[in-house]
Order: structure tokens, then C-alpha cells, then sequence
């Protein structure tokens, strides 16, 4: 039998709550208007007063907002611009339950008066009643067949999307054997009618099914690219987030050489692999189990503060590109946007490596807030997947989560997800993924708009962003068309990720950081990029305030336009070239469909 993925209550990333939101606008605004920082002033209203006066508006302006009377509203996330502009994100219930699909943002001015909303459900939410004509037990039965595993405990929701408000049960089901790895499935059943409304993985994992068996077919093997020597790479620790100081240790990696590590020194010659300054982010060993709680796993220690040899003999060694890529990931995010954590709550993150056995992936588990790596299954995947960019696309899928929290509109019985909003997830975890690269800068690992390089595919790449469609394995896409709506999600993650390239780096043939680039426009237009730090501001606005569950491409393309309004002005070089970006990839105002998909 299939054992869960962890499921810890002490869990590095918790679920959102006050506390994550009132750490959500904690600082010092930033003086650049060039960067979207996760912060407010510090004369800023509390946040009670912010939560409050957004919960009034969403009632009081009931048309715009699609908030009625029999809706309560629940904040999940507060952000207060540098000139006052206020953003808070809620989540519904309606007649007392949960509604998937019914999140939106509620924008307001310095003065906390309403300006806008940004709403995942176009429609308002209404169901005539809450009396279920399907058990609980037989939806309960209906989710356990679907999933292929066992369910719990079925809880009646109302599911507003696709356009539609039904009453319906969700369930969780383990030991599912639809998923490689950990097994939990989310399934939504129609209370009425019993038909499967959506059934979702829990873990988030980098090879698709669909991928992996291509590769099997193909008799390709990924044969990761290592290396071991090399001076480490310049970082500068950050200010201890627990009170406590960091020990400087280094660890000799699989794949980025060798590299320094703050750990926690717990003794006169013992340290464990745990990072006081930054949340305590920490990497333990799983030993080839599945295990139900992150507390189960082992602790990394040492006696020198040496960690890994550089190869997999060592079980430390994966443990050290874990951490290193963590750490990076984290780095990252505070530094160019003041985000504090994946959830902005100040936590650091877990990894657990040497996760099961012959598990040839890696996940990003939203439910235990951590990052699972298996080391490969010893015949396609002959390593364990602790690459840099892997780590940051993984981790990014958790600050999507903890913000617009995008969710694919289907998922078939082999795993694969379908639809514009999984694939803008997945088009933004390689965004950021290669920042995350391009931020950390290590000569070993050098940064470019190429994902999983390293992994040793023999395409060279998994995905890159100047012309996705070279990417023959997955089959991206470089533009959009109306097949879009039911696209594979990494496949139709090229669009965004296309757009996102054009407006950095602009159309044409370019040499960056040693690799060669042609991106080609839909419309045979010229691009001029606008460079990739405001590029990134751009999309990272657009994701914190902009966009929800439900955002397709076209909604990023508003999303994107707003976000640049704000930073550059309405009548901007940047603002123009947002617009250009997405009509080079043939998402424009003009072909935006008239209802959802």
C-alpha cells in the first residue's frame, strides 16, 4: 500500500492565517520604483483597519465585487504598496460554506477607499440549497474510484468554477495511485448528480507523467551534469531571522560545486544542517521512505560543518543542493522583492531528500509546506533532481500558492494537468525559477533562460523561454490560440513564459551569459526589451496583487498591464512594451474570449 506524503502540523510553511497576514506588510517601503517590495510604510493603517475597510467595500460595492449578502469573507493576504496603495486578498464562504473559485482581491487608495477588484468567479455565488442529494459516504465512494486510493472525510462546498455554481462535496483521498509520489488527491464531486467536478494532485511535481513516460519510451536516461570543484559562490548571509547567529559551513554538491551553507551549531564540534538565519530552513533524509510527518525524517549532522563529497555515495551531498537551492530561492525573494518566506510569514522552508524508493522527480508539496526530492528510479533517472532551477521553479509553485493560487481546470486519470491558469503556474515557476539562477549567480550553475539544463536531456534543456516550441519532448507552444483552454499545462506554459522573455530581452537573435537566443514574434513584430529586473517586478505585481485562482492568459495580460501601470505610468516605455510582449505571442485585447473555459 502507497503511504501519504508528509503531513506534519509543524510544518515549515503553514496554511495562511492572521499571523501570515500581518507579517504580510511588516518594513520599510523601497525607495526604487523599479521593484514591487512585499512592504508598507510605517506609518501604514494596521492591519485590521485594512482588512476591515476591503471586507466593507467587497459588500458595499456588491456588483463590481460579486459579493452578496450570504457571503462571509476571510483575508489571506495584506500588501500595502510604498505610496499607500492597499491590496488585500480574500477567500469565501457562502451560507457558511466553503466556495472554490470565489476568491478575489479587493483593491483600495492610500486612504483606504475602494478602487477596484480583481475576482476569480464572474458570476455571482448563489445555490438554492444546501441539502446534498448524494450522501456523504457515496461521494465519498465516487472520489475514492477517481483517485484510485481512500478517501476521507467528504465536506460539502460550493464550486463556482467553469462558469457554473454547484453544491458539492470535496474530498481528500491517500494512497492514490494515479501520482508518483506522497498520493493525496483533492477530488470535487457534484452533490447532485455525483459527476467528478475536478481532481488534483497535492504535490506539485517537475516531470510531468506525460514526460516521464516519453522518456521511458524513448529509452532516455537523464544523466545529470555535476560538478565538484570550483570556488564558492559570493553570498551574503542574511540578518538572522530566529535570534540566533549561523555557523559557516560548506558542502560539496552534485551540481553547483562547492558552496558555503549556514547551518546551526548545537554543540562544541556538532552542527545540523538548519538555517537559523533564515527561518530555519533546514533539509533532513528521508532513508528511502515515504514518511507521514517531516518529523519522522533524519537530521543531517556533522562534526566538521563539511557536508557531501560530490557525489551520491554521500547521502549529504543531495542534502547540500537542497539546501543550497532553498536558501538561494529564499535569498532571492527578500532581496528583490522583501518577500519574507515563501508565505511572506518569515519561515524558512523544509526539504526532505532520498524521499521514497525509485522516485525519479521532484515536488513541491503545498500541504507540508517542503520540497521532496527522490534520488531517481536507477534506470530513466539516474540522479536525484536537486537542481538549482528546479528548487526555484518547485518554490515558486508555493508562493503561487500562498497568493493567486492558479489551479489547472483538469486533470486526466493518468495526472496530467489541462488549462490556461495551471499552465500561467507553471509559465511562472520557470519565470522565477531562472531568476532565482540569474540571483544567484554561481559559476557552476550559470544563469539562463533555459530550464533543466543540467538535467542531462538530450535536447539539451527541459524548457527554455525565447522559443518554447524548441522543446520537442513536452511539445510548448510559443503562442496562444483557443487550443489553449485544454492545453497540457507545461506545454502551454510557453505562452507567458514567451511573453515574459520578449519583454526582458526582446525578439531576434541575442548572445546572454554565453547562450545563443532567437525568439520569433506572432505578429512579425520587433520587441525591445526592457530588461530583466523590471520585467520581473512587472510579473511578480501582477501575481501578488493581480491575479487569482482562475487567471488565464489574456486576465495576465491585464494583470501585467496594471502591474506596469503601476510601477512606470500608464504612458511608459515599459507599459508599451508590456502590451507588445503579449500581442508577440497573439494574446491581445481583440481575440480575449467572452466567458471563461
Amino acid at each position: 500500500m502507497r503511504r501519504p506524503h508528509i503531513r506534519s502540523l509543524a510544518i515549515a510553511v503553514a496554511a495562511a492565517t492572521a499571523a501570515s497576514v500581518a507579517a504580510g506588510v511588516a518594513g520599510t517601503a523601497a525607495a526604487t520604483p523599479s521593484v514591487t517590495r512585499d512592504s508598507a510604510p510605517a506609518s501604514s493603517p494596521s492591519h485590521a483597519t485594512i482588512v476591515d475597510a476591503a471586507r466593507a467595500a467587497a459588500y458595499a460595492h456588491a456588483s463590481a465585487t460579486g459579493v452578496g449578502k450570504k457571503d462571509k469573507l476571510k483575508a489571506t493576504d495584506v500588501l500595502v504598496d510604498p505610496d499607500g496603495k492597499q491590496h488585500v486578498r480574500f477567500i469565501r464562504t457562502h451560507r457558511g460554506l466553503p466556495v472554490l473559485g470565489g476568491d478575489l482581491v479587493i483593491h483600495l487608495d492610500a486612504k483606504s477607499a475602494y478602487q477596484d477588484v480583481t475576482r476569480a468567479s464572474r458570476r455571482q455565488v448563489e445555490v438554492t440549497s444546501t441539502s446534498p442529494k448524494l450522501s456523504a459516504g457515496q461521494a465519498e465512494a465516487k472520489a475514492a474510484d477517481a483517485a484510485k486510493g481512500q478517501a476521507g472525510t467528504a465536506e460539502l462546498v460550493v464550486d463556482v468554477r467553469a462558469d457554473r455554481a454547484a453544491l458539492a462535496y470535496q474530498v481528500e483521498v491517500t494512497d492514490s495511485r494515479a501520482d508518483e509520489a506522497g498520493g493525496i488527491r483533492t477530488v470535487v464531486v457534484d452533490a447532485a448528480t455525483g459527476s467528478v467536478l475536478s481532481n488534483v494532485p497535492a504535490n506539485d511535481s517537475f516531470l510531468s507523467p506525460a514526460v516521464q513516460e516519453k522518456l521511458r519510451k524513448r529509452g532516455e536516461k537523464l544523466r545529470p551534469v555535476t560538478g565538484l570543484t570550483g570556488a564558492p559562490a559570493d553570498r551574503t548571509e542574511a540578518a538572522t531571522a530566529t535570534g540566533k547567529p549561523g555557523a559557516a559551513g560548506t558542502g560539496a554538491s552534485l551540481f553547483v560545486g562547492t558552496v558555503p551553507l549556514t547551518t546551526t551549531k548545537t554543540a562544541k564540534k556538532s552542527f545540523t544542517l538548519k538555517d537559523p538565519t533564515r527561518g530555519n530552513t533546514e533539509t533532513r533524509d528521508a532513508g528511502g521512505k515515504e514518511l507521514e510527518k517531516y518529523a519522522d525524517a533524519k537530521a543531517f549532522t556533522s562534526t566538521t560543518n563539511r557536508w557531501g563529497n560530490g557525489t551520491t555515495s554521500n547521502r549529504a551531498t543531495a542534502a547540500v543542493d537542497a539546501q543550497y537551492g532553498i536558501t538561494s530561492t529564499l535569498d532571492f525573494y527578500k532581496k528583490t522583492f522583501g518577500r519574507k518566506g515563501i508565505k511572506n510569514d518569515g519561515r524558512g522552508a523544509h526539504a526532505v531528500v532520498h524521499f521514497g524508493k525509485n522516485i525519479g522527480n521532484a515536488f513541491w508539496s503545498s500541504e507540508c509546506g517542503c520540497m521532496l526530492y527522490g534520488d531517481g528510479d536507477g534506470k530513466t533517472f539516474t540522479k536525484p533532481l536537486v537542481v538549482l532551477d528546479v528548487t526555484g521553479h518547485e518554490l515558486t509553485h508555493g508562493v503561487v500558492d500562498a497568493t493567486a493560487n492558479l489551479q489547472p481546470t483538469r486533470v486526466d486519470e493518468e495526472g496530467n494537468q489541462f488549462g490556461e491558469p495551471g499552465a500561467l503556474n507553471e509559465s511562472l515557476a520557470d519565470i522565477f525559477g531562472s531568476s532565482v539562477e540569474f540571483s544567484a549567480n554561481n559559476p557552476k550553475n550559470p544563469p539562463n533562460y533555459l530550464m533543466g539544463e543540467k538535467l542531462g536531456l538530450e535536447q539539451k534543456f527541459l524548457r527554455r523561454l525565447d522559443k518554447p516550441s524548441l522543446d520537442k519532448l513536452e511539445g510548448t507552444v510559443d503562442y496562444w490560440s483557443k487550443e489553449a483552454y485544454d492545453t497540457e499545462v507545461h506545454a502551454g506554459s510557453g505562452i507567458s513564459s514567451h511573453a515574459y522573455y520578449l519583454l526582458a530581452e526582446g525578439s531576434g537573435k541575442k548572445v546572454i551569459g554565453g547562450v545563443a537566443y532567437d525568439s520569433p514574434t506572432f505578429d512579425g513584430s520587433t520587441v525591445k526589451g526592457i530588461g530583466r529586473t523590471k520585467a520581473t517586478a512587472i510579473y511578480y505585481r501582477a501575481l501578488t496583487r493581480y491575479m487569482v485562482s482562475t487567471t488565464d492568459f489574456h486576465d495576465a495580460r491585464t494583470a501585467t498591464l496594471k502591474a506596469a501601470k503601476d510601477l512606470y505610468g500608464a504612458h511608459s516605455t515599459e507599459y508599451k512594451t508590456v502590451n507588445k510582449s503579449w500581442a508577440a505571442v497573439n494574446v491581445t485585447a481583440a481575440n480575449a474570449p467572452a466567458a471563461k473555459h
